[in-house]
Formats: structure tokens, sequence, C-alpha cells
């Protein structure tokens, strides 16, 4: 499974024209919003300066643009674009849609079943997982 989603995560950044860590950043950016290149560095566990490599590179790309800060004007937000945000949807389409058909097709016995298990091993990822101070 876990070759799969390497696989699949693979597909999605080439179909984006992005690596790994610009597909981190994009994933971040569509899940929490506009963020500041400090914020996404931090998110990221990257240099404040590989980070506007990285942003300068998405812009280029047309995945996102820079906005001023809503309440600082001294900062800028990384924001992403929304052509960007539909042509990652359109890419992960499919996969949601077999996921959401096979779930769909469990009986409410076995959907507990594997709604129980995946709670459990999600839960012992997150004690894996130290936090950050």
């Amino acid at each position: 499974m876990s070759a799969l989603s390497t696989r699949f995560q693979r597909h999605v950044g080439q179909s984006l024209s992005v690596n790994d860590t610009d597909l981190s950043a994009m994933e971040h950016l569509m899940t929490n919003g506009p963020l500041t290149p400090t914020d996404l560095s931090h998110r990221l566990g990257i240099s404040t300066a590989a980070t506007t490599v990285m942003v300068d590179r998405l812009t280029a790309l047309g995945h996102v643009h820079r906005e001023p800060h809503a309440h600082d004007r001294r900062k800028v937000v990384v924001v992403p674009t929304p052509a960007s945000v539909q042509e990652a949807f359109a890419t992960l389409e499919p996969m949601i849609s077999g996921v959401s058909r096979v779930t769909a097709a469990l009986p409410a016995q076995d959907s507990a079943v594997v709604t129980r298990f995946l709670s459990e091993v999600i839960g012992v990822f997150r004690q894996a997982i130290p936090t950050a101070d």
C-alpha cells in the first residue's frame, strides 16, 4: 500500500510538474489556506532561503501567487491559484471517487470494523510522531 501511495503521489506531482517538496507545500496551502513563507518553511522543515526558491518556482509555474498579509503590511502570504487547485483535484478525483464507491459498497458492520481499525492506526501514527515544541 505504501508503494502505491508513493506512486500515486508521484503521479500527482508529475501532473502538476512539481517535485515532492513543492507538492507538499501545495497540500499545506490547499488544506490550510494562505500561509506566510515562514509558516511554509516551518511546516516543510526547510530553510527560509529554500522556501523562497520554492515559492518562486511555484509562482513561475502558475501554482501560487503572493499577496499582502491581511493584518501585517510587512508580510506576504502565499496563495494557491484557483486553476492549480482545480487541476490538482481533477487529478485526485478518480481516486477519491473510487474510494467513495468502495466505501459505499461496504456493509455497515464491515464499515464499522474498517473505521475502528483505521482510527486506531491513525492514533498509533500520531503517538509515534513527536510534537513540535
